[in-house]
C-alpha cells in the first residue's frame, strides 16, 4: 500500500486505483473534524464587540475567544446559510448574468433538558446577567425565579429579553488539535422553540431555531487550552511521509 501515500491534483498524474485526489487521505479520521472536537460558545451579538480586529493574530483572538461562554450538553446543530440569486438577461444576448441579495443565516439547536440553566437562557448567558434576566418588563417575565434566586428557566419568547440579539461561535479542530477554522455567528435572534414529550422516550429536548446576520470566519489557532489533558504535542508515529502538505503536516 505504500503507493496509496500521494495525492493527485490534476488530470495528468490522476490514478484512480494508485492515489488519492487533492490530499493525503490515510490519516483523514486524525485530521477531520468530528464532534467530540467541535465547541459552542456564546458571547455578545458581533464578534468586533469581543475588542479584537477581524485581521488580528492568533494569539489575541484566543484572548478574545477566552471571554465567551462554552455550550454544553448539546445534541445537535445546524446552520444553514442562503441568498437569493436571480438570473437576468438582456435583449440582444442569449447569456444569462446573475444578481444576488443579501445572505441569510438560519440555525437550530437540541440540547438536554437537565438540572441547570435550560437552552434559551444558555444563549443569553453571554449578553444578560443572572441579576438582569427579569430587570426587563415584569409584566412578561422571560424565566422564573428558582428558590437560590437564579433564573435558570427562560422560555417566554414574548420578554424583551429576547429582543436583544446575542453571538454564536463554533470552533472545529482535529484529533491533533489543529484549528480546522471556525464562525462567529453574529446578531443572533430566536425565532422558535420546540419541546416534545413521548412515551417511553430516553431524554427531553430543548429545541430552538433562529437567525442571525452572518456568518464571520475566524481561526484561533492550535494549542489553547487544556485539549489533550496536559499532553500538547502529537505523537511522532503519528507522522505521515508527505512533509507540511495539507493533511497532514499538522501533525508534526
Amino acid at each position: 500500500m505504500a503507493g496509496i501515500n500521494v495525492h493527485k491534483t490534476g488530470i495528468d498524474n490522476w490514478n484512480p486505483q494508485g492515489a488519492h485526489i487533492e490530499r493525503f487521505m490515510e490519516n483523514a479520521a486524525y485530521t477531520s473534524a468530528h464532534p467530540d472536537d467541535t465547541l459552542i460558545l456564546v458571547g455578545p451579538s458581533r464578534f468586533a464587540d469581543l475588542g479584537v480586529a477581524p485581521t488580528a493574530g492568533s494569539t489575541d483572538i484566543q484572548t478574545a475567544i477566552n471571554k465567551l461562554v462554552a455550550i454544553g450538553m448539546v445534541q445537535s446543530m445546524q446552520v444553514s446559510q442562503q441568498r437569493n440569486v436571480t438570473p437576468v438577461q438582456a435583449i440582444g444576448s442569449g447569456r444569462n448574468y446573475f444578481m444576488a441579495g443579501k445572505s441569510m443565516v438560519n440555525f437550530n439547536m437540541a440540547r438536554l433538558y437537565a438540572k441547570g440553566n435550560n437552552l434559551q437562557r444558555a444563549l443569553y448567558r453571554g449578553v444578560v446577567s443572572d441579576a438582569n434576566v427579569n430587570a426587563f418588563n415584569p409584566a412578561e417575565p422571560a424565566a422564573s425565579t428558582g428558590g437560590d434566586g437564579n433564573s435558570r428557566y427562560a422560555l417566554n419568547l414574548d420578554s424583551e429579553m429576547f429582543l436583544i440579539p446575542f453571538g454564536m461561535c463554533l470552533v472545529f479542530r482535529d484529533k491533533s488539535n489543529a484549528s480546522l477554522g471556525g464562525f462567529y455567528m453574529e446578531s443572533c435572534m430566536i425565532q422558535g422553540y420546540q419541546l416534545s414529550v413521548v412515551s417511553g422516550q430516553n431524554v427531553i429536548m430543548d429545541n430552538v431555531s433562529g437567525l442571525c446576520d452572518r456568518m464571520f470566519p475566524i481561526d484561533i489557532g492550535s494549542q489553547v487550552g487544556n485539549f489533550f489533558g496536559g499532553r500538547v504535542s502529537v505523537p511522532a508515529d503519528v507522522t505521515t511521509p508527505e512533509g507540511n502538505d495539507l493533511g497532514n503536516g499538522r501533525l508534526a
